[in-house]
């Protein structure tokens, strides 16, 4: 019997007991001394806790007039998760969607699909959508996530700061600096499904910098069909990078990056057509300078290159290049705090064509460049105002325009009532203006050449408070008027238009509550509706199948539990509501995460996901989707 077979029987017979005798033994061995940094933060240092994605600045989280939410470095340890999309999950409001071995749909505010282009994502600043699709590839990013420092995911449009794509959300992953991560750490997992190591050093840069170093490889086993059938979708990736930090007086610089490669298994031949592999690869190099001033000004540059390659023989083939450089200028003026800024964006890339899809041209350089303003000021005690416009030009479509006002009252110190209204875009993507499905002459679908911005004007309306020392919690219902979303024309070949027009809204509600020091429980979710219609006087279609496949609402309820001395018991249920236009049903998980900390350096942890079912569907079509089994894996953490 092999190690997945023994594997697969623990989780069928075992896994269960296993925790229980693990809790028991446990609860014996060890002293009744608490370890204070379960949480790492309190309820009040969780309001205090500072956030950049909303103003660009450092602010406090209680003070920032946005639908919020920030996963800190110990919401990641205490769920056990090991891939950034399984982090993302730990936001309520978040639509996170697994699609096979390796792909997620990810979105938030609807309109989620495998190639979702409404939602940018962000790792230390650098932009990862693809300008292919104005989607993020999942099976290309990753980090080591025990030097994630937090993960900002803001709901709603950022444009004004972020540009283009920051329409229903902005997901900013923010890693700690060299100096927090010092010293020698190495894990390892290991389960039924997938299996990973990691390991990272970091030291000192003479007396005023540090460095970190890293490597980590994963192997992840293929899904299985609804049917029983294997998709061959397995897949396996390997990624090192570094990190250094050094400050000179008033100035500090950063130097980062990264390099992976990435391949899935064969997928075989269909009717005598070889679909072969997908594989992935990719090299980015990241660097920034930031000055403060004795008056409270401040200074930042920064710049980065992103190459990414990925070989699809049944899509695209994308060969692609970046260059980004920005900077931009916080100036105190009296009551006022205005920051202005702008940059340039240039890329280039190269895509061979697959089976069933082609580019035309194949290659094709696009430039982006910006200008942006924004000012926060105070109109009267507690109540302030936040004004600002960003331009952006881009190859497609011109000079665009992304205006924002806030408004914000601070009616104690521990509340703060907020509204907003944005205009936010979704600029053309290679795949809206040059896509062919399959090559000429043959096409079914074609790119449209008239393809123009996707527009939301986007109304929010929200509260966040805490009561006592112990409950903080959020409201923020909003209404997205949309206008040019993507369709397509009802005759063949279908051509890619801009003519369906509606309305969105909903509600997202989270709270956090702290029963005891070592007992946190934590709730959420997201109600969902839409209004979607064709034109008049148009023959669109593509309202069900692409943009309106959402599940009406999803809840979260989670604890975490410092059951006894450095151990933690920690429980999240989810349930997602069925999707609209799909056959996949609604579906309710329950992940569980069993951590001893044996000393200060080893610790140990049993993870398991999808406890109370067998399997469940999450996305797909009805011909390829696929299930998730329950899945287990034990891992082995060590710091020095």
């Amino acid at each position: 019997m092999n190690a997945h077979s023994i594997t697969q029987r623990f989780v069928r017979n075992g896994g269960i007991l296993f925790i229980t005798y693990i809790s028991c033994f446990v609860c014996a061995a060890q002293s009744a001394n608490k370890n204070p940094d379960v949480f790492s933060l309190s309820i009040e240092e969780l309001m205090n806790a500072k956030v950049i994605s909303v103003s660009k600045q450092n602010q406090n989280l209680s003070d920032a007039a946005a639908s919020i939410y920030v996963i800190t470095q110990n919401d990641i340890r205490n769920s056990g998760a090991t891939t950034i999309p399984e982090v993302l999950r730990l936001a309520p409001h978040l639509q996170v969607a697994r699609i096979n071995s390796s792909q997620y749909a990810i979105s938030v505010r609807g309109f989620n699909s495998a190639a979702s282009n409404k939602l940018l994502v962000l790792i230390d600043g650098r932009t990862i959508y693809s300008p292919l699709f104005s989607g993020v590839f999942w099976d290309q990013q990753d980090v080591m996530l025990e030097d994630v420092d937090r993960i900002e995911v803001i709901s709603g449009p950022g444009g004004t700061l972020w540009g283009s794509n920051a329409v229903n959300g902005v997901i900013n992953i923010v890693t700690r600096r060299a100096a927090d991560s010092s010293g020698w750490f190495a894990a390892t997992h290991a389960g039924n499904f997938d299996r990973g190591i990691q390991a990272r050093y970091g030291g000192s840069l003479g007396n005023t910098g540090h460095f970190k170093i890293y490597g980590k490889a994963r192997d992840t086993d293929s899904s299985v069909r609804f049917n029983g059938a294997d998709p061959h979708d397995a897949f396996r990736n390997i990624q090192a990078g570094f990190r250094a930090d050094w400050s000179l007086g008033d100035d500090s610089f950063t130097l980062q990056g990264d390099s992976y490669d990435g391949e899935a298994e064969d997928r075989g031949s269909i009717q005598g057509i070889h679909l072969g592999k997908i594989s992935v690869s990719g090299t980015n190099l990241l660097t920034r300078w930031q000055r403060r001033y004795d008056d409270g000004s401040n200074l930042q540059l920064q710049a980065y290159w992103d190459y990414t390659k990925r070989q699809d023989a049944v899509l695209f083939q994308p060969q692609a290049d970046i260059f980004d450089i920005e900077f931009q200028h916080g100036i105190p003026l009296n009551k006022h705090r205005l920051l202005w800024g702008g940059g340039y964006r240039h890329g280039r890339d190269d895509v061979a064509s697959g089976l069933f899809s082609t580019f035309v041209p194949d290659s094709r350089t696009l430039e982006w460049a910006n200008l942006f303003i924004q000012d926060e000021f105070e109109i009267a005690h507690r109540v302030k105002a936040t004004l600002g416009m960003k331009l952006e030009h881009n190859d497609y479509t011109g000079l665009e325009y992304l205006p924002t006002a806030r408004l914000a009252w601070s009616h104690s110190e521990q509340s703060l009532l907020w509204s907003a209204i944005s205009r936010a875009i979704r600029a053309p993507s290679r795949y809206d203006r040059d896509v062919y499905f399959p090559a000429p002459p043959n096409s079914v679908v074609v790119g449209g050449p008239n393809f123009e911005s996707e527009v939301a004007n986007v109304f929010e309306l929200g509260y966040r408070g805490q009561l006592w020392d112990s409950l903080v919690y959020s409201a923020t219902t909003y209404y997205h008027d949309w206008d040019e979303l993507r369709s397509g024309t009802a005759t063949l070949p279908l051509e890619l238009e801009n003519n369906i027009e509606g309305k969105v809204y909903g509600v997202e509600l989270w709270a956090s509550y702290e029963i005891i020091p070592e007992w946190r429980v934590s709730t959420g979710g997201a109600r969902f509706n839409n209004k979607l219609r064709i034109k008049p006087g148009s023959n669109a279609v593509g309202i069900n199948d692409i943009l309106a496949n959402d599940p009406k609402y999803q809840i979260q309820l989670r604890s975490s539990w410092q059951m006894f001395s450095k151990t933690l018991l920690d429980i999240n249920l989810r349930h997602v509501a069925k999707l609209s236009h799909q056959p996949i049903p609604s579906y309710t998980a329950v992940d569980v995460n069993y951590i001893w900390q044996v000393d200060k350096q080893l610790e140990l942890s049993v993870t398991v996901q999808n406890l109370t079912d067998n399997s469940h569907q999450e996305f797909g079509r009805a011909v390829s989707v696929n299930e998730f089994q329950r899945m287990i894996w034990m891992a082995v953490t060590w710091k020095h």
